[in-house]
């Protein structure tokens, strides 16, 4: 008897023992397991985003209109100091691009360093426009009927943004806000068009004048900016993932223009 109760004992031990070395899962707390989902290395995807664009002209081309009407009859009707303001102008718009970067992770803590690209068309035009009769008389003895049209348009075809993005994992999610540097590329226009007609009589009719019409732009011109947003990851399988994400950026050139978008996305992590 004493035999077999020592053989019990022994085994007992032996099972105990070799039950402290296995995982906690394979331990009978299976319910209390769980694990930290990888994020850290290089990650690309490809993205699809919709959005509204806001552009702020918030000027005149005042400038513009007085050197293309001086010295001509049509500056004595004061067309010149006629106040064009621009103001603010918004449009929906659309866009396709990718990310690519790098994730840094300790324990559920991830930070990371990215670039995201996107092509689309943002942007847009305002115009302003006065027009009037003279009273009077001109130097050339005629009544004038003048107008002018100021007109101001932003083209963002192509926009790159640079984060640094913090986050936090709870298992195959992770959550994250990013910040950083905007930078696109635009083509900015600015115009001016005055139309003149001239008549013996202050109730016409009038005979019109070949318009004026001043415009300058650049083509390809960098614009650059700020940047800050949300965003979350989800794991789908292997290194595969799925982004949701809103970006706000601003570019404060030429042209103060505000991008706010939702994005949605498809990546892979090494």
């Amino acid at each position: 008897m004493r035999r077999v109760l020592l053989a019990a004992a022994m085994v007992a031990m032996s099972v105990s023992a070799q039950a402290a070395d296995m995982p906690d899962f394979l331990r009978g707390s299976v319910g209390d397991y769980n694990p930290v989902t990888n994020w850290q290395g290089f990650y690309f995807g490809g993205q699809g985003a919709y959005g509204t664009s806001t552009e702020n002209f918030n000027g005149s081309t005042n400038s513009m209109l007085e050197a293309l009407i001086s010295n001509l009859v049509v500056s004595e009707t004061g067309i010149g100091q006629s106040n064009l303001q621009l103001g603010k102008v918004s449009s929906h718009t659309s866009g396709y691009g990718a990310f690519a970067g790098y994730n840094w992770q300790w324990d559920d803590v991830v930070v990371g360093l990215e670039m995201s690209y996107l092509h689309g068309n943002l942007g847009g035009r305002a115009t302003a426009s006065e027009a009037f009769t003279t009273s009077t008389t001109l130097s050339d003895g005629l009544f004038h009927s003048v107008s002018a049209t100021s007109a101001s348009q932003i083209a963002v075809s192509d926009m790159a943004t640079f984060r640094g993005r913090a986050g936090y994992a709870f298992g195959c999610f992770l959550p994250y806000m990013f910040g950083g540097l905007a930078l696109g590329n635009a083509s900015i226009t600015q115009s001016v068009t005055v139309k003149d007609a001239a008549s013996t009589s202050i109730l016409g009719p009038f005979t019109p004048f070949q318009p004026l019409t001043s415009t300058k732009g650049t083509a390809d011109h960098l614009i650059y900016g700020y940047t800050a947003g949300l965003g979350m990851d989800i794991k789908l399988v292997g290194g595969l993932f799925m982004r949701a994400e809103w970006e706000y950026a601003r570019f404060v050139d030429q042209v103060d223009t505000s991008v706010n978008t939702v994005r949605l996305g498809l990546g892979y992590k090494f």
